[in-house]
């Protein structure tokens, strides 16, 4: 999980350089086209071998990945990259919720006072207008929840498919997703979905070459993630995953972001410790 840390946040600095020139909508689709050529190319030397039977519960997992790979996205394009991050990294607190209600993995205390934790953090790194939250620190929100539905779906998946199928589904569908929201974004004007639609633009020059290191830091981080979370309790590898914030800032200062202030610093410190409160509970 750490490494995939680190690949998720070189695969944001290159979704951030991209989407200076083109929509969010469309680097998802390169972010997951180039994966889906990968994992299909593994099966020539080993070919999947798995119980399947859920196939219902595969798509719901591909389909979650790709809506909060959607809403991240877009927040890397229109805030500082350790922000949106930070948004995502709200999934594990989600997913031990998650387990909670549809797994029976059992909460307890510390798993109701990560909740409230991590809710305080979202509200400092959000800093509302009064009561309310703007456009991007909702997507933040849905980009860590949604995660967790995907992930929760992962757990009970891993019992049943082969580690490939279960990153296919989601890469898939975010190849195909796209495709189709981008083929009928021509006829809709709706700037308030601005986050799903947009038309395609073709890349050119050193443009190429993001999308290239888009797809390889991607897909890396998507193969190890999925082993992370099919090896042991969503919230331990979820914990781990918090080293990616850093990962994040340092690497979007390096693209221009500005330093974090210190309210949004109190909000990191809050969710990286409501998931180590997610940890503490598994233990206990």
């Amino acid at each position: 999980m750490l490494f995939a840390s680190l690949m998720f946040a070189m695969m944001g600095v290159f979704a951030k350089l991209l989407s200076a020139s083109m929509p969010s909508l469309e680097v998802v689709f390169f972010r997951n086209v180039f994966g889906v050529a990968i994992v299909a190319a593994t099966f020539l030397k080993r070919p999947m071998k798995h119980e399947g039977g859920k196939p219902w519960l595969l798509f719901f997992r591909g389909l979650m990945g790709f809506l909060a790979l959607l809403a991240f996205f877009y927040n890397i394009a229109h805030i500082p990259l350790g922000d949106a991050m930070t948004y995502s990294k709200t999934s594990p607190i989600f997913t031990a919720f998650f387990a909670w209600v549809f797994l029976r993995e059992k909460l307890g205390l510390w798993g109701w006072i990560a909740l409230f934790v991590g809710f305080t953090g979202i509200v400092m790194i959000a800093k509302p207008s009064g009561l309310m939250l703007d456009k991007t620190a909702w997507l933040g929100i849905f980009s860590g929840a949604g995660a967790a539905l995907a992930y929760t779906a992962v757990k009970e998946l891993k019992r049943y498919y082969d580690t490939r199928a279960i990153v296919l589904s989601f890469m898939g569908i975010g190849t195909i997703g796209p495709l189709l929201l981008m083929a009928i974004s021509p006829w809709v004007n709706i700037p308030e979905l601005d986050m799903i639609f947009g038309c395609f633009v073709m890349p050119t020059g050193v443009m190429w070459l993001h999308v290239l290191l888009l797809g390889l830091f991607a897909t890396l981080a998507q193969i190890y993630m999925t082993r992370a979370y099919g090896a042991t309790k969503a919230g331990i590898v979820g914990a781990v995953s918090y080293s990616n914030i850093l990962f994040s800032i340092a690497l979007g200062l390096l693209v221009g972001d500005p330093f974090p202030d210190v309210w949004t610093w109190i909000g990191i410190a809050c969710i990286v410790a409501a998931g180590l409160a997610v940890v503490y509970g598994d233990k206990k």
